[in-house]
């Protein structure tokens, strides 16, 4: 093929042996296509360097192949950019466009949000927490008739397909290992207040600890806001206590290095006096020092699956999303590293 001659469906169709119709189907996401032949075009694809069309591409489609992903300002930026940049990949294999947004809680937001389905026509949206449940911003999108996908929502379940772990089993089984490796003062640090997955974190401490008839002063329960600095705050606090904990479990990883900061300023020793977890295991859960022991949250795998889910196109009737295929509840795992330690 020369090089000065741009590369057509029609080439891609006669190397391959499928029909141009065969090619097309493929490069559309149509999920009648049998996976060999799939693999087979795209291998096409990739070795013609074949790039379509993209405005022939979204007319024949009716798809304009751009995916939106909104998040509001206080979110984790850990969190959030380990999402965007997975998205990121998986909309480039698929020839998709990521577009992300920030929405805050205002009507001239709303009003950006509105803009932004008119002029990209996005093929769907993709909610962080925790926009996943601001009731303006769904009663919005439903009345536009816009797919989209929530990420850990704890509202209004059935109004559209949701992708989330299980906080409430994460932080029980979390807490339950530091008991069994001695500690029965246990402090938490709670997450954001507006954030579902702060509460469903603090019950499965709390059940934990019931679980194994341990009972912790309310002086060992503190607020915080998912920041290094509310962390350090509810920190300074428990550890000024007469009696105090031995263990902090704080519901995010930014928390918790405010936990090991407010630990090296009281010249406490982490983990020899003090074991310090967290939850996310994001990118800070190994910049600190001692590395942090956490709950590994699979964002990856939330973000991939949350855009192969628009791009299926399966919940275009949102009537239908309260099926049970719309409900994806991933695995969490548990890392254990230096700020835990065993008592005697």
């Amino acid at each position: 093929m020369s090089a000065s001659k741009r590369t057509r469906i029609k080439d891609v169709a006669e190397k391959a042996g499928v029909s141009t119709m065969t090619v097309s189907r493929v490069l559309n996401q149509d999920p009648k296509v049998s996976d060999a032949k799939r693999a087979l075009v795209m291998k096409t694809v990739k070795e013609l360097d074949y790039r379509p069309n993209v405005a022939a591409r979204r007319l024949a489609s009716k798809k304009s192949f751009f995916i939106g992903l909104l998040y509001f300002d206080d979110l984790d930026t850990s969190y959030l950019s380990k999402f965007i940049i997975r998205g990121l990949k998986v909309c480039r294999s698929t020839s998709h466009h990521l577009i992300v947004d920030e929405v805050e809680d205002t009507d001239k937001s709303l009003a950006s949000v509105n803009d932004l389905i008119d002029v990209t026509q996005v093929d769907g949206l993709i909610l962080l927490p925790p926009i996943c449940n601001d009731a303006k911003l769904l009663a919005l999108l439903q009345k536009a008739n816009v797919s989209f996908v929530r990420i850990s929502p704890d509202t209004q379940l059935n109004l559209s397909p949701y992708i989330c772990m299980d906080d409430y089993q994460a932080s029980f089984e979390l807490t339950e290992i530091l008991i069994k490796q001695g500690h029965t003062k246990i402090g938490h640090i709670i997450g954001n207040p507006n954030q579902g997955v702060s509460r469903l974190r603090y019950q499965g401490y709390l059940d934990a600890l019931r679980s194994n008839q341990i009972n912790v002063p309310p002086s060992y329960i503190e607020q915080g806001l998912f920041t290094v600095e509310s962390g350090l705050t509810a920190a300074k606090k428990m550890l000024s206590l007469d009696d105090k904990p031995t263990a902090i479990f704080a519901a995010n990883d930014a928390m918790a290095a405010g936990v090991l900061s407010a630990a090296h300023i009281n010249g406490i020793s982490v983990p020899e006096e003090l074991s310090i977890a967290g939850f996310d295991d994001g990118h800070l859960a190994v910049s600190v020092s001692p590395n942090l022991t956490t709950v590994r949250q699979p964002i990856q795998q939330m973000a991939e699956l949350a855009i192969n889910l628009i791009i299926s196109g399966e919940f275009s009737d949102l009537s239908k999303a309260n099926s049970r295929n719309f409900r994806n509840v991933l695995d969490f795992e548990i890392v254990e590293r230096e700020s835990t330690k065993i008592i005697k």
